[in-house]
């Protein structure tokens, strides 16, 4: 069976950034499954899973509109001290934030004073070339419901 449209696949993964640094992997956890054909892997991933078979394995290396797309300066912004109440802010740390929507958000805190929160809604690996290495473990037949949802349930 091949990867294609309507398909479940669960696949290993090391990813690693243009200095060959290793930024993530599934080695050591589970597979990651999704449900090819609809947008549930970047794109470029997903074309490149495409036509594969259990135990291919393979590199591909994503430009950022094919990964985690590009920065986007406007997910960069400052925030009164005060949205964030009595919380312990520290920079390099992660909160969830909601926007103007009612939409949860996660940022990136880059500067904190008396007055301001500096945050970066942009995705840590947005405007970076990455290469994953894959390895396919299974693939299926996705359920009705999996289709009728467009997505898997996770366990």
């Amino acid at each position: 069976m091949k990867i294609a449209a309507d398909k479940v696949a669960t696949f290993h993964f090391k990813l690693s950034n243009a200095k060959n640094e290793v930024l993530d992997s599934s080695y050591e956890a589970e597979p990651l499954p999704y449900l090819h054909g609809h947008n549930n892997i970047m794109p470029g991933l997903e074309k490149a899973m495409e036509g594969k078979e259990v135990g291919d394995q393979f590199s591909v290396t994503l430009h950022p509109d094919e990964g985690f797309g590009r920065r986007d300066p406007g997910l960069e912004q400052t925030i009164a001290r005060s949205v964030f109440g009595d919380a312990e802010l520290e920079v390099g740390m992660h909160y969830q934030v909601e926007d103007d929507e009612g939409n949860l958000q996660l940022v990136l805190i880059t500067d904190i004073n008396d007055k301001e929160v500096a945050v970066d809604g942009n995705h840590p690996y947005a405007g970076h070339t990455l290469t994953f290495e894959v390895e396919v473990i299974t693939i299926r037949d996705a359920s009705a419901e999996e289709l009728e949802q467009g997505r898997i349930e996770l366990p």
